[in-house]
This record gives C-alpha cells, sequence and structure tokens, in this order.
C-alpha cells in the first residue's frame, strides 16, 4: 500500500493525458479529419478522381479558417457516425441533420443550412437513413420536414466547439456560405443557409 500516495500524485498529471481537448488534437496534427460518404452530389461526390460538392468546399473552409489543412476520409454510412464518435475522425460532414437522438451522442454546430426533407430526399434516387440522419423512414417524407444539416462532433470538447462556431459564423458573415450554397444548388434551390 506504500504505492497509493504516489499513485494518487500521478492521477493529476495523467487525467489531462486521458482526455486531451480535440482541437488540441486538430492543431497537433495540422489537419481536420472530415468524414463523408462521397456518393450525394452536390452535396459531396467524386468528380474525375477529386472530391467535389457543397459539402467538401465548406469542409474546406473550415479547415482554412481553423489554419489547418482538410484530410478528407472517405466512408460509409456505417462507419461514418461511429468513426466521429470513436474520434478515427474529427467531424463528418454529410448532410446530417441534428436529431435529439444524435444529440445524445455528439454535439454539433450550428446549423449550417435549414432545409425542407423532401428537397434532399428527391435530390437521391435511393434515400438512406444516414441522409436525414436516423430521425426520417427510409421512405421518402410524405409532408414537408424543415431540417437543420449540422456537423457532429465527439461530446466534450468545448474548445473545439467555440473554435469551430467561430470559423463557421466567419464563412456565414462574409458571404461564402450563401455563395457555396448558390454555386451547388441554384438562388431557387429551396436550401438556405441558417441566418
Amino acid at each position: 500500500m506504500r504505492f497509493l500516495p504516489g499513485l494518487i500524485c500521478l492521477l493529476p498529471l495523467l487525467s489531462p493525458l486521458a482526455h486531451a481537448e480535440l482541437i488540441d488534437d486538430v492543431n497537433d496534427r495540422g489537419e481536420l479529419r472530415i468524414a463523408l460518404e462521397a456518393n450525394t452530389p452536390p452535396f459531396n461526390f467524386k468528380e474525375d478522381g477529386n472530391l467535389a460538392g457543397f459539402e467538401v468546399e465548406l469542409g474546406q473552409m473550415l479547415a482554412n479558417e481553423l489554419d489547418v489543412r482538410a484530410d478528407f476520409v472517405i466512408t460509409d454510412a456505417t462507419d461514418l457516425l461511429t468513426g466521429v464518435e470513436s474520434g478515427k475522425y474529427d467531424i463528418a460532414i454529410n448532410h446530417i441533420a441534428e436529431t435529439p437522438a444524435l444529440q445524445d451522442r455528439f454535439d454539433f454546430s450550428e446549423p449550417y443550412i435549414r432545409t425542407d426533407a423532401q428537397l434532399i430526399a428527391q435530390k437521391d434516387e435511393e434515400p438512406r437513413s444516414i441522409l436525414l440522419v436516423q430521425s426520417l423512414t427510409e421512405e421518402k417524407p410524405k409532408a414537408a420536414t424543415t431540417v437543420n444539416l449540422a456537423i457532429p462532433f465527439q461530446k466534450g470538447n468545448p474548445a473545439f466547439h467555440v473554435s469551430l462556431e467561430n470559423a463557421l459564423q466567419r464563412i456565414k458573415a462574409d458571404g461564402r456560405l450563401e455563395a457555396l450554397e448558390k454555386k451547388w444548388f441554384g438562388a431557387d434551390s429551396g436550401l438556405a443557409p441558417k441566418p
């Protein structure tokens, strides 16, 4: 039992290592790991072997605002959110609707777009539950339901949350988000950046 006081003294030193803030990890790596599926134009897709789409450009802008590079990781619906939850990815930008069920598992950015769920479902021939993240059925919505698309990340990272929010607010405030929305969805798309 003689080692117990020494162990107790070490615990405060070990606890920061056990739960480092996500923004510190992002800055240390110099990159923001962004998970997406890359199969849902115009949100995110591959074109001539390169990633393209609204969310790809948004991810690049966010990484630039955080002064790191964007590291896009193409994954599938089964790994997308579990990968964020486990820390494999920092964020997912994959037209994910913030739902009460997901709020229990993740923290979210402010919405980057508010839209009619039906408009998103119509863009895909085969809607998947990840598109309107688990709050909607696999069928196309029958009534117009407004959804807020936001960026999930691991819970318990307040400094990262503030950094992400500040970056997103700068992109909104200077008109880049609105220009991006018009580029990829057109002026009369029904998709709109949240004010």
